[in-house]
């Protein structure tokens, strides 16, 4: 048996963790820069605000319902995300963690009759210790796992915790659950099952296997098909795959138009996903670098541009993926225009240590890797940011963060202050 357990609302959750004066008001949650939505309470989704919300058209309707608004806090959720994981390791042999707010858990050895009481008493724990809530989904498969916990999220009534494996439950859950909200099921592929009518899950098990090794990718398709009928395909991994594409992108709190300011945050990001690549010691290949102005201003003339370079030698070096980004950055940037948002996105990855050295290489690669290790030594012991390229300029940029909480559980100054009354109320 798997299990998914899945924190609800995770971001609006940490930050009334700290506030409990957010509890039953509606709390959204913004992306870098106070762009736009990125979370959302139950109480702001009944209000009809959408993920991906622009935050400067919800001002009026935030008024009127006096709806919280944060800015992204990404320390404080990387932080209640370790401690939720820390307890569901205390529960099970093995976990993986999926994302920052999900984690699959391998029940197997614990004998069936238990589990609901074992998934109902992790669902307390969690919240608990964290006070973050969560929905376990219990199944088969990790497929089924992960269609019970969104059961959780449903149907209150559950208590945060689905325990789906008799074979008729598995039907009439199936029979009722849509087809694109299959885990691994993309746009494409629903609109693709929808015109073959194919709705729900349980008649894309009713499919023969060879129709959907033809018609949902090959290998991958079966599997998702067998996990679907109770056939488990989908193993825990334990140790978390290296990416297999690096991204940093940004909105900025102003519009740029001047290409040395767009050149700073582009060797910024372009430095910030060198060091990714070194911590999961990986080089790329392939480098993307794209600029747009801001849609959302449609007086201003609009630019979208992006180009991808090949590299001649894959690189996990700062000084090689600053370059090149600038060169990239140079060949699409046109002036009169006021940009709005960047990113540098690094693919072809693999592994250092499978890297196939040229001969004729004419960069001194081992003098590249000791200067990185310095590099990163440096900022490890003294602070990120220490030891940068004169690309990326001597300050890091601020980013318009104006609903910040503290870092609550991070930083000694910003922890909690509890006011302690001298005599005891009458």
């Amino acid at each position: 048996m798997y299990g998914l357990c899945d924190c609800n609302n995770f971001y609006a959750s940490c930050e009334r963790v700290f506030d409990p004066s957010l509890v039953g008001r509606p709390v959204v949650v913004l992306s870098n820069n106070d762009g736009s939505v990125i979370a959302r309470s139950n109480e702001a989704k009944a209000l009809g605000i959408k993920m991906g919300d622009p935050f400067f058209k919800l001002r009026e309707l935030i008024d009127r319902h006096g709806v919280a608004v944060r800015s992204s806090n990404f320390v404080l959720y990387g932080d209640m995300s370790a401690r939720v994981m820390n307890v569901l390791r205390s529960f099970v042999s093995a976990t993986e963690v999926y994302s920052i707010d999900e984690s699959f858990l391998d029940f197997s050895g614990i004998d069936t009759d238990s589990l609901d009481g074992l998934g109902r008493r992790i669902v307390r724990t969690v919240g608990q210790y964290t006070g973050i809530p969560v929905s376990l989904g219990i199944a088969p498969t990790k497929t089924l796992a992960k269609i019970a916990s969104k059961l959780c999220k449903k149907y209150p009534k559950l208590g945060g915790c689905c325990f789906m494996h008799r074979p008729e439950d598995i039907e009439k859950v199936l029979r009722k659950f849509p087809v694109g909200d299959i885990w691994g099921v993309g746009r494409r592929y629903e609109r693709k099952l929808l015109s073959a009518g194919i709705v729900t899950a349980y008649d894309l098990t009713q499919m023969p296997q060879e129709w959907v090794r033809r018609n949902l990718g090959g290998v991958v398709g079966v599997r998702l098909w067998k996990e679907l009928r109770g056939e488990p395909c989908l193993s825990l991994e334990e140790i978390p795959a290296d990416k297999k594409q690096i991204a940093t992108t940004r909105s900025f709190d102003h519009d740029l138009t001047a290409f040395g300011e767009l050149h700073s945050r582009v060797a910024q990001y372009a430095a910030s996903c060198a060091a990714k690549l070194r911590r999961q010691k990986s080089v790329c290949g392939e480098v993307r670098v794209f600029i747009y102005t801001n849609p959302f201003k449609e007086n201003l003339p609009q630019y979208y541009e992006s180009r991808i370079v090949k590299l001649s030698v894959p690189t996990d070096s700062t000084l090689e993926l600053v370059k090149t980004t600038a060169d990239i950055l140079r060949s699409i940037f046109r002036s009169g225009y006021a940009y709005k948002r960047a990113g540098v996105i690094l693919s072809d990855i693999l592994s250092r240590s499978g890297m196939q050295r040229d001969l004729f290489d004419p960069t001194d690669r081992f003098k590249h890797e000791r200067l990185m290790e310095a590099m990163d030594r440096i900022n490890a012991a003294y602070g990120r940011h220490k030891v940068i390229t004169a690309a990326e300029g001597f300050e890091p940029f601020k980013m318009n963060r104006k609903y910040l909480s503290r870092q609550f559980t991070t930083d000694w100054e910003q922890i909690i202050r509890v006011k302690v009354r001298d005599k005891p109320p009458k």
